[in-house]
Order: C-alpha cells, then sequence, then structure tokens
C-alpha cells in the first residue's frame, strides 16, 4: 500500500516498487543469457569473433526498439497489464533457445526475440514513477535499477549450470522464472490510481512530441546521455568475458565471474545516482559520471593488457556508469511528468542501443588492427560529447525562463510543466519537496 504525507498525498507504494525491480530483474537475468553463455555458444557452433559479437548483442536491438511502444503503452494502459503480458511472452523464445541452440540461425532469430526482456525497463520506469512524489522518484527509480542486477545473476549461475548440465538448462531455468514471476505480478501489482487515466484518446504516441518542435533538444540529449551511461554498462558486460578470454586466457567461468563483478557495481551505484541526484542535482552527477568515464576509458586504452590496471579500471567504470544511469531517469519525470512512459521508451532505447553497437566496434577494430586500444579511444570520445552537450543544454535551458502555466494539478501531484526551464531550475524546485500545486 502507498504510504501518506502529512497532506494525505501518497508518496509511495513499498510493494508496487519491489514487484517491479524483481520483474525487472527477472527479465534482465532472460535478457542477458547469451552473453555469459556467449564462448559455449561460440564453441558449439564453431563462430567467429565477430558473429559472436553479433550473437551475444542481437537480443540488444530489438530490446531497445520495442521500448518505445511499451513505454508508450504503459502511459496509456497502465505497467500491470503491460509488465503481465510482456512477461507472459518472453518464456517462448527461452524455450526456444533451449531446443535449438545447436543452430546459429535459430540462436539469432530467437536471440532477436528475447529482446522483449529488454524492453522490460520501460515499462516500468513509468509504473513506479506515478507511485512516488518527484522529490523522491529519483531514489525509488534508482532502487528499481537495481534490477539490473538480473545480469550479475545471470553471468553467475549461467556459465556454471551449463556446465555442470548442458547448455540447455539455463534457457529453461529463465523461461520459468519468468513465467513465474508473471503470475505473481499480475495477482499483486496495482497501477497507482489515475496513472493511465486520461490516456485513451488520440495517438498511442502523442507523448513523442517531445522530441519534435521547440524544446525537442533537451529529449534528445536524455538519449545521449542514457545511449553513453547504460549503453556503456551493456556493451563492456556483453563484450567483458571475451576480452578477459581471448587476452589474458581465463577460464569462461572466471572470464563470467569477473564480468559479473562489473556488473555488481555499476548495479550497486545505480541507486547512489538517484539519491545522490535527489540531493545535489542530476546535472552535477552526470557531469562526474562522463568525466570519470572519459579517463577509465583512455585508461583501459593504455593498459587493458595489464591485468591489474585492467581490473582496477573497468571497476572504477562501473561505478561512474552506474551514477549516469541513476541519474538521467532523475530528469525524465521531472522534464516530461505527463510523458514519462514515452519518453523513457526512447531514451531507453537509445541506451540498448548504446549496448548493440559497441561490441561489433570492438570485434571489427580488433580483427582490422589486432588492437582494442582504438575502440576504448572511441568510448571516451563519446563520453566527451555527452560531457559537452550536458553542459550546452544547461547553459541554453537557463537563458529561458518557464513560463506559468495554467495546467492544474491535483493535490499532491507534480505539476505538468509544458514549458521547461533550466536543469537548474527544475531540479531547485525538487529539492524544496513533495511537488505540488504552486
Amino acid at each position: 500500500m502507498s504510504t501518506p504525507d502529512h497532506t494525505g498525498a501518497p508518496v509511495g507504494n513499498a510493494r508496487a516498487l519491489t514487484l517491479a525491480t524483481f520483474a525487472f530483474g527477472i527479465c534482465f537475468i532472460a535478457w542477458s543469457l547469451l552473453g555469459p553463455l556467449g564462448p559455449d555458444l561460440q564453441d558449439q557452433l564453431g563462430l567467429t569473433d565477430t558473429e559472436l559479437a553479433l550473437t551475444v548483442s542481437i537480443p540488444v536491438v530489438l530490446g531497445s526498439l520495442m521500448r518505445i511502444p511499451l513505454g508508450a503503452l504503459t502511459d496509456r494502459y497502465g505497467g500491470r497489464r503491460v509488465f503481465t503480458t510482456l512477461m507472459a511472452f518472453t518464456p517462448l523464445p527461452l524455450i526456444g533457445l533451449a531446443l535449438f541452440n545447436d543452430s546459429w540461425t535459430a540462436v539469432l532469430v530467437f536471440g532477436f526475440l528475447l529482446g522483449f526482456a529488454g524492453a522490460s525497463f520501460a515499462v516500468g520506469v513509468p509504473f513506479v514513477n506515478s507511485w512516488y512524489p518527484a522529490n523522491r522518484q529519483g531514489f525509488a527509480l534508482g532502487i528499481y535499477g537495481i534490477g539490473m542486477g538480473g545480469t550479475v545473476v545471470g553471468a553467475l549461475s549461467a556459465p556454471r549450470i551449463a556446465k555442470a548440465t548442458s547448455l540447455d538448462v539455463p534457457f529453461w531455468i529463465a523461461a520459468a522464472l519468468v513465467a513465474l514471476m508473471a503470475l505473481v505480478f499480475w495477482r499483486f501489482a496495482q497501477d497507482a490510481e489515475g496513472a493511465a487515466k486520461g490516456r485513451t484518446g488520440g495517438s498511442m504516441f502523442a507523448g513523442l512530441s517531445a522530441f519534435r518542435g521547440h524544446g525537442s533538444s533537451r529529449a534528445w540529449a536524455l538519449t545521449l546521455f542514457y545511449f553513453m551511461a547504460f549503453g556503456g554498462f551493456v556493451a563492456m558486460f556483453l563484450y567483458l568475458p571475451k576480452l578477459l578470454h581471448g587476452v589474458h586466457h581465463l577460464t569462461k567461468t572466471d572470464a563470467g565471474s569477473r564480468a559479473a563483478g562489473f556488473a555488481l557495481l555499476a548495479v550497486a551505484a545505480r541507486p547512489i545516482g538517484g539519491w545522490l541526484s535527489d540531493r545535489i542535482g542530476a546535472r552535477n552527477v552526470l557531469i562526474i559520471s562522463f568525466a570519470g568515464t572519459f579517463a577509465c576509458a583512455l585508461a583501459l586504452a593504455a593498459t587493458y593488457k595489464d591485468m591489474v590496471p585492467l581490473t582496477a579500471a573497468c571497476l572504477i567504470l562501473a561505478v561512474f556508469l552506474g551514477l549516469g544511469t541513476g541519474a538521467v531517469f532523475k530528469l525524465v519525470p521531472q522534464w516530461y511528468p505527463d510523458r514519462v512512459g514515452a519518453v523513457t521508451g526512447v531514451v531507453g532505447a537509445a541506451g540498448g542501443l548504446g549496448g548493440f553497437f559497441p561490441p561489433l566496434v570492438m570485434a571489427l577494430v580488433k580483427s582490422e588492427t589486432g588492437s582494442y586500444t582504438l575502440g576504448f579511444i572511441l568510448m571516451s570520445a563519446v563520453a566527451v560529447i555527452a560531457f559537452t552537450v550536458l553542459i550546452a543544454v544547461s547553459r541554453t535551458g537557463a537563458q529561458v525562463r518557464p513560463r506559468p502555466t495554467s495546467t492544474t494539478s491535483s493535490p499532491g501531484e507534480p505539476q505538468r510543466h509544458r514549458d521547461h526551464g533550466s536543469i537548474e531550475d527544475i531540479e531547485g524546485s525538487a529539492h524544496s519537496g513533495p511537488a505540488q500545486v504552486r
């Protein structure tokens, strides 16, 4: 149940947050399985490095693109129905992978369909956001983001299960977990009152107007920020086992465990990024994240062949990327409170695509140059671009003060800003306490 503040307005719902976090985590276990099982698939199917990179990245494609319609559907129909439907479908490609993983074509097809599970993120954000006021959304969404830890669980368990049994079993277990979570979520989850109310008319994609016309530069900036933060996390997690196995000759299990350690730190840093964003502002957290990512990527470019500096740089990079993922989605409900699902879908899609292209680039760079150095240099360049855009958007926004609007809100509800001021303006209002009509 939701907990009221002194005004009687709801300020959170622990059950909704817990259910969404577990659902997201289990979906991410399923979504990320091809990464830790990649070396086994490579041996079984006789894949080249480039073919393996394509195989482990393929779920990211559909997972990225489907975040756009699923985010919009959540705005329209509510998270309970959309999340349950998504989890009811996900066991099908998992069963396909369990039965036909001896065919590369089948792995590509079912891996592509498995991408639906990766779109779960765009469903949970508006579902959780609707239960929390502005001054707690950063922390709540950071907690929800712990569901990224599903990648850790998958990385630690899948190679060991496959080694002890067969390559089929991890997919069967994941299918059972997702199906069970679908039943639990449908039975116990509940949409916040009015979460999807008044959104059944007009186009399902009307919320995407944030990406058109005046002020759209800010929405597109969010996609770049998440492309860097979450995309960098996914790309490193997917490709790190291959790098450790190929360059440092670690066993597949050991390489998977170290990749899981990377993911664990990023997952732990995500709620911290949200919490810090509630207190010092998401802009400042993103500045720290992008500057740190730039430095770590350059360090990796110079030292990835040496295990100790490689380990240190990867672990520190995980923290900076985790902080960034937590900060980005503090900004989405502040800037676009009435279009959280639609905007989250596009921003989340950018993050997912950020995890698809880098592994392919790394494999191509390695095959052409015999080194990963250029790949890490490109990562540092993207961090510089994201940093520069963040500063530019902040300065542009500071010159445009928000105009008063006549939009009304019910008591305790966030005011629906149609014209958005600077990052500092909006964060300043968020720090003053629960959003109300002013």
